[in-house]
């Protein structure tokens, strides 16, 4: 016999705002995020560039790898919201808490370093993208993986269920940080540049500075984001839980 509605509801964590997994709002997000990742992927493939031939693709590109780990995100997001089945949904939170910290912070650094000067992210010999295609890979990938986070999950580990989350998230962002950057390094040495042309403005000191205000600049967002969760749903009730757990 199947689960009754109320059932499937009791499963829903209590601060968790919408269904999740469910066939209505959470299922429709997910495809419209995949649909977009989709179209994004589909732009690199049918607007060949130099990028697509070099060493590393444009995975080369942290906006790339960003989209590459949403849509595995809302990959597993989507199959949860079709099968109903909580480890898969587990497994779509587990992957947000990277994914959306990484899409925002891809869309902070994007726009602001292209309002100050777009040559720092676009190279010159690179055709711009179109408007839509740029909000594609930029803002609208943010904007999914941040309703995602904050109506169609349950909370991040917070304090003080795991009094040691703010340090695990800052080791996490940074270490995401230095290995994107020892990533770019070894496409650099097969290739002879750079994707961003920022990193060929600076010298390996100052790379290193980057790199890792990036991987603050992600703690910081995680931070704000658990902030936001609890400004929005709530606190759960610490008795509550260790009346579960006992």
């Amino acid at each position: 016999m199947g689960r009754s509605p109320k059932a499937e509801l009791s499963r829903r964590h209590p601060l968790q705002r919408l269904d999740s997994p469910s066939k209505g709002f959470s299922g429709a997000i997910h495809v419209l995020g995949l649909i977009s990742f989709y179209n994004s992927f589909k732009f690199l493939v049918d607007n060949p560039n130099i990028i697509n031939e070099s060493f590393g693709w444009h995975l080369q590109y942290l906006t790339i790898l960003g989209i590459s780990i949403s849509t595995a995100c809302f990959g597993f997001g989507l199959l949860a919201d079709i099968t109903n089945s909580q480890t898969v949904f587990v497994v779509k939170n587990y992957l947000a808490l990277v994914a959306a910290p990484i899409e925002i912070v891809i869309s902070i650094l994007y726009w602001g370093l292209r309002a100050i000067d777009e040559t720092l992210v676009i190279p010159p010999d690179l055709p711009k993208p179109p408007i839509l295609a740029d909000f594609g890979f930029h803002l609208f990938p943010a904007v999914v993986l941040t309703i995602d986070n904050l109506f169609l999950s349950p909370p991040w580990p917070t304090q003080p269920i795991n009094p040691r989350a703010s340090l695990v998230s800052l080791l996490m962002s940074t270490v995401i940080a230095f290995l994107y950057w020892f990533w770019i390094e070894l496409c650099y040495s097969r290739n002879g540049f750079y994707p961003y042309p920022i990193f060929a403005l600076l010298s390996t000191p100052q790379r290193i500075v980057l790199f890792a205000g990036s991987g603050v600049i992600m703690w910081v967002i995680g931070v704000v984001l658990r902030g936001a969760y609890r400004s929005l749903n709530g606190v759960e009730d610490m008795r509550a839980v260790e009346k579960k757990v006992l």
